[in-house]
C-alpha cells in the first residue's frame, strides 16, 4: 500500500448507560481493555461455542463501534438486539458515517491492528470519497500472513472460536466473566482438544479452488479456503496433516503446510487417530 486505503465494513454503534455492560456478557473480549486500548478484536459465539461473526470493537465517546464484515453485519445487529433485553443500550447502524482505513505502515491517529501488529494499521475516520478502495492489497496481506478472514474463510455457526485461531489472534479472554459459547471454549482450551485449525499452505502457481478437499494419500484432511498464487487458507486436520507420511495434495497439486511461528499446533495424530 502507498497510503490509507478503505475497507468495506459495516459500522454497528452502541450507545447507553448499559452497552459495554451487555456486550461483555455477550463477546469473547473483556471490554474493560478499552480503557487501556482503543480498539480490541472479538467474536460473537454460538452457544455450542462456533463463531457467528467475529469483529473490532472500538472505545466511542457514547459506548463501542463495531466493524464487522457486511456478510456479517445484518445477522449481527439482529442477534444482539435480541440479547440487548432490557439493557439500557441502543444500536444503530452507522456505516454511512464513517470508513474504516488500513494501511501496511503507521498514519495519523492509527493503530495496530489488535490480532497481529504485521497486519498493519487501522482506524475508523470520516467518509472521504477521495480514499481509494484498498481490499485486494489487504486480502494479499492477511493470506501471506496466514490470517483468516472468517467472514470468507468460513461459513457462520461451522468453526469453534479455538480453530478460527481467535487464540492466537487475541480473540478471546479466558479469565473474564461468561460469555455466549465460554463452557465449550474453556473447555477446548483446558483440555487441548483442538485439532482442526485454520493453517497456511503453499504450492506452485494457482491456488485451487475454494473447498477443494486436501487429501494425504486417499484419506481427506480438511479443504482449501482462500488463496493466492502460490498460497492459501486451508482448514484442516491439522494434527494429522502434521503427521501424514503421503504427500499432501489438493486438486491434484502437491501442497505443503506452512504454519506461521504464532500458530499453536496441535500434537502430530498418532496411528488410528
Amino acid at each position: 500500500m502507498t497510503g490509507p486505503t478503505r475497507l468495506d465494513r459495516t459500522l454497528i454503534r452502541i450507545s447507553g448507560p448499559d452497552a459495554r455492560k451487555f456486550l461483555n456478557n455477550v463477546l469473547t473480549q473483556e471490554l474493560d481493555r478499552l480503557e487501556q486500548a482503543p480498539v480490541v478484536y472479538a467474536a460473537l459465539l454460538s452457544p455450542q461455542g462456533k463463531v457467528l461473526a467475529d469483529m473490532f470493537v472500538w472505545a466511542d465517546p457514547d459506548g463501542v463501534l463495531l466493524d464487522v464484515d457486511p456478510a456479517r453485519g445484518e445477522d449481527l445487529f439482529r442477534r444482539l438486539s435480541m440479547y440487548k433485553l432490557r439493557a439500557e443500550a441502543k444500536l444503530e447502524d452507522v456505516s454511512t458515517q464513517f470508513d474504516v482505513l488500513v494501511n501496511d505502515a503507521p498514519f495519523e491517529a492509527a493503530v495496530a491492528d489488535p490480532r497481529l501488529a504485521a497486519l498493519g494499521w487501522r482506524k475508523i475516520g470520516a467518509k472521504d470519497t477521495t480514499i481509494t478502495d484498498g481490499a485486494a492489497a489487504y486480502e494479499a496481506r492477511r493470506i501471506a500472513l496466514g490470517v483468516p478472514d472468517l467472514a470468507r474463510d468460513a461459513g457462520p455457526d461451522e468453526v469453534f472460536a479455538l480453530e478460527a485461531l481467535l487464540d492466537e489472534l487475541n480473540g478471546v479472554d479466558f479469565h473474564k466473566g461468561c460469555f455466549v459459547g465460554q463452557e465449550n471454549v474453556s473447555r477446548m482450551k483446558r483440555r487441548a482438544t483442538t485439532r482442526k485449525k485454520f493453517c497456511p499452505i503453499v504450492f506452485e502457481g494457482e491456488p485451487p479452488a475454494y473447498g477443494t478437499p486436501v487429501l494425504a494419500g486417499a484419506a481427506e484432511l480438511g479443504s482449501v479456503r482462500t488463496g493466492a498464487n502460490g498460497r492459501a487458507l486451508a482448514l484442516l486436520r491439522l494434527d494429522r496433516a502434521l503427521a501424514a507420511e503421503a504427500p499432501l495434495t489438493a486438486g491434484g497439486k502437491e501442497i505443503r503446510l506452512d504454519p506461521p511461528d504464532w500458530l499453536l499446533l496441535p500434537p502430530a495424530a498418532g496411528a488410528g487417530d
